[in-house]
C-alpha cells in the first residue's frame, strides 16, 4: 500500500504544482488579456470577459504544453486572438453590430473622449481588420508574428493594416486633438 500511496502521492502534487503554476499565470495576463479583449471587441466588456475565460479554460487543458512554450504569454494572446475572430464568424445573423455604446464606465484619466472615439472606430472595422490592428500596434507584434497568429501570409497582414489605419484615418480624421481634453 505504500508504493502505490506514494505514487498517487507524487502525482498529486506534481498536479498541485502545475495547477499553482497555471492559476500563477493567469492572475499575471489576466488584467492584459481582458484590455486586449476589450479593443478586439470595440468595447464590448462582457463580451471581453468571456472571450477572457474562454481563453483561460482552453489554456488550462494544454497547460501541461503550453507551460513548457518558449513564450506562453504569446501563446495566451493567439488564443485570445483566435477565440474572437471564431466567435465572429460564429455570431449570429441577427446581431448588429452598432455605434451606439452601452453605459460605460469613466475613465479616470482625461482621455475618456478620446477612448470612447477610438473605440467607436474600432467597432467600425471588420474583425480581422480589427485584430491586425490590435496585435501590430497594441501587442506590437512584427507583421510576421501577427500573420503567425491570424494564420495568414504577411502580405495579407500588410494588405489588412494598410487597409484598416485609412479606414481609421477616414473616421477619425488626421488630427485626433479635438477629442483630447488637454
Amino acid at each position: 500500500m505504500g508504493t502505490g500511496a506514494g505514487k498517487r502521492g507524487g502525482t498529486w502534487h506534481m498536479r498541485q504544482s502545475r495547477a499553482d503554476e497555471y492559476a500563477e499565470f493567469a492572475a499575471a495576463r489576466a488584467g492584459h488579456l481582458y484590455r486586449s479583449a476589450c479593443l478586439l471587441t470595440a468595447g464590448d466588456t462582457h463580451l471581453a470577459e468571456d472571450l477572457v475565460q474562454e481563453t483561460f479554460g482552453r489554456l488550462y487543458a494544454r497547460w501541461g504544453r503550453v507551460s513548457r512554450a518558449d513564450n506562453p504569454a504569446g501563446y495566451a494572446q493567439t488564443v485570445l486572438t483566435r477565440t474572437f475572430l471564431a466567435h465572429q464568424r460564429r455570431r449570429s445573423s441577427r446581431e448588429r453590430a452598432t455605434d451606439v455604446f452601452p453605459d460605460v464606465p469613466g475613465a479616470v484619466d482625461g482621455d475618456a473622449p478620446l477612448r470612447l472615439t477610438l473605440l467607436a472606430a474600432l467597432a467600425r472595422l471588420p474583425a480581422k481588420d480589427r485584430a491586425v490592428i490590435v496585435l501590430r500596434y497594441w501587442e506590437d507584434r512584427s507583421i510576421e508574428q501577427t500573420a503567425d497568429v491570424l494564420n495568414v501570409s504577411s502580405a495579407a497582414v500588410r494588405t489588412r493594416c494598410v487597409r484598416a489605419l485609412g479606414r481609421l484615418r477616414e473616421l477619425l480624421g488626421e488630427d485626433l486633438s479635438e477629442y483630447s481634453s488637454s
